[in-house]
């Protein structure tokens, strides 16, 4: 049973049942008192991310990986925060010890699927037809809020379990069964794969969407972006929070770090979009209680506005998960708030989906 007392501040006494015990800190302290609340929030993180073996920040000091926004550098015998690259006598390698093979779930998923980007999915109305849904371990994040936790599970401690390593030519040959119509990567998140994905889609003859948060490189997102266009797929990107100390709490990396980020790679990907329908690029938002307000919202999507007020953007009804289990789910005041603000924004295309779970 969720817990329904209200919960105090730690650092100006603010009381709401909305702030989570693993955060401790309330939304306004985390934006204007940025550095007293991210120590909070990381000691939290980093005991988590000790019970299981993962490294518990961005390393440093030894081979860099440039693959997301992290550019870990990681020492002999270590691996990057997302847990999938490790460096092996000074090569940076797969988990797998190759980059033809991923650790993986897969599934047919029939249609109308549980997309992010149902309202405009193409195959929405395909029924009788399957999505290729690929699940990785492993994210470049660790979101308190996981909704897809298994993802670090599956390799905790340092070993591969409850799931299967998954060649090029496998994937391809369930990919090319005759009523999959189109694959989509998330999990955690595909960007860490990106070798093994991006090779992997160059033999697909499918539509080829993606749910990623955003952080990869940009060589990456030119040629996710590229592959879609190409398929008449779509690029998803979940952009958790607009202010940098909020994206960190939420997430556990540099905050301005991964905003920038974002930024560059949702106008790069817009920019490629030559085809409109359907839309190359979608954009969701998860709308954490009490955490993800007007204010993130309205920021996010008036840049959004800026580049092109027809991009799609989806807001998403939070469920209670991983570290932030103590939340109920979003309220419909909370969601018609942030579609108001979304709206006020001057974009176009405004959804609300998941609304089953709403409060």
């Amino acid at each position: 049973m969720l817990e329904t007392l209200r919960k105090r501040c730690v650092l100006c006494g603010f009381e709401s049942e909305s702030i989570s015990s693993s955060l401790k800190v309330c939304v306004r302290c985390l934006r204007e008192r940025p550095v007293e609340s991210l120590e909070i929030v990381r000691r939290t993180r980093a005991r988590w991310r000790r019970s299981i073996s993962f490294p518990v920040s961005p390393p440093r000091g030894g081979k860099r990986c440039l693959l997301c926004v992290n550019e870990c550098e990681i020492s002999q015998n270590g691996t990057g925060y997302c847990r999938v690259i490790k460096n092996v006598d000074g090569r940076l390698i797969f988990l797998t010890d190759n980059f033809d093979e991923a650790y993986l779930r897969y599934y047919l998923d029939p249609h109308p699927t549980n997309c992010v980007a149902l309202p405009v999915c193409p195959e929405k109305d395909h029924r009788g037809f399957f999505n290729l849904a690929v699940f990785f371990a492993g994210c470049n994040l660790d979101c308190l809020f996981c909704q897809n936790i298994d993802h670090k599970y599956m390799i905790a401690g340092g070993t591969m379990r409850d799931g299967e390593r998954v060649s090029v030519e496998e994937l391809v040959r369930v990919a090319e069964q005759n009523r999959v119509s189109c694959v989509c990567y998330f999990g955690g998140d595909p960007v860490p794969w990106s070798i093994f994905t991006l090779k992997t889609s160059r033999k697909m003859r499918k539509r080829i969407c993606w749910e990623t948060n955003g952080l990869m490189n940009d060589s990456i997102a030119k040629q996710m972006a590229s592959i879609s266009l190409e398929t008449g797929g779509i690029v998803k990107i979940d952009w958790k929070a607009f202010s940098p100390s909020v994206y960190e709490a939420l997430t556990g990396v540099d905050g301005e770090r991964a905003v920038e980020r974002l930024k560059h790679n949702v106008e790069l990907i817009a920019g490629m979009d030559e085809r409109k329908e359907p839309p190359l690029l979608v954009v969701s938002t998860l709308i954490v209680p009490h955490y993800i307000d007007e204010f993130e919202v309205f920021n996010i999507c008036r840049f959004l506005a800026q580049i092109d007020e027809k991009i799609t953007y989806v807001l998403l009804a939070f469920a209670p998960q991983h570290l932030m289990h103590d939340l109920f789910t979003t309220s419909r005041e909370q969601m018609k708030k942030v579609l108001e603000a979304a709206r006020s924004s001057g974009l176009k295309n405004v959804f609300v989906e998941n609304v089953w779970l709403l409060s």
